[in-house]
């Protein structure tokens, strides 16, 4: 979704959330890519899920259902929960964002409509997120898997750091 020319193209393999950017053309491309996607696939691309992608896109950081709740309530939809988790449960079905499962959170796909597998790279310090591309099945894991007869059909790392400009930053 992102890049550091903030032109929105971008490579599978391209690690995304770390660099700066232009995030109106960020938010911008995304939204018309899932609108495009939706119109396509015969799917309701509705006012709740428009806005929940678009929260999910102004930060590269990982974000809770119930945070997501307050900001679209803050936005005028509905201030239950099930607005949120219905409105996250489209975005990762339809491969526009993904749940980080350490944070228990969610972040916008940096690759939308490409077949990959995300490595997502979580600074310890400020929360961001980058989303890089894997390939576990021509790894280790894949060798692992291949040796017991397993076929390994979805992926997600996550590894814990810091960011660039964490590293950066003396310790407090």
């Amino acid at each position: 979704m992102t890049s550091g020319t903030g032109t929105g193209s971008l490579s599978p393999t391209d690690p995304v959330g770390f660099d700066t950017h232009d995030h109106d053309d960020c938010i911008s491309t995304a939204v018309a890519s899932a609108e495009a996607f939706c119109t396509g696939n015969s799917l309701r691309f509705t006012p709740v899920r428009r806005k929940a992608l678009e929260i999910l896109l102004q930060e590269h950081r990982a974000l809770g259902a119930y945070e997501m709740l307050d900001r679209l309530r803050d936005a005028g939809f509905g201030s239950q929960p099930p607005v949120a988790y219905r409105a996250l449960e489209f975005l990762v079905a339809n491969g526009f964002a993904h749940k980080i499962e350490r944070l228990n959170a969610f972040i916008a796909c940096a690759h939308p409509g490409a077949n990959h597998s995300p490595a997502f790279l979580i600074c310890r310090s400020c929360d961001n997120v980058a989303e890089a591309q894997s390939a576990p099945a021509r790894g280790s894991l894949g060798d692992a898997a291949r040796a017991v007869g397993f076929q390994i059909e979805r992926t997600m790392v996550e590894a814990v750091g810091l960011c660039p400009s964490c590293a950066k930053s003396p310790t407090p």
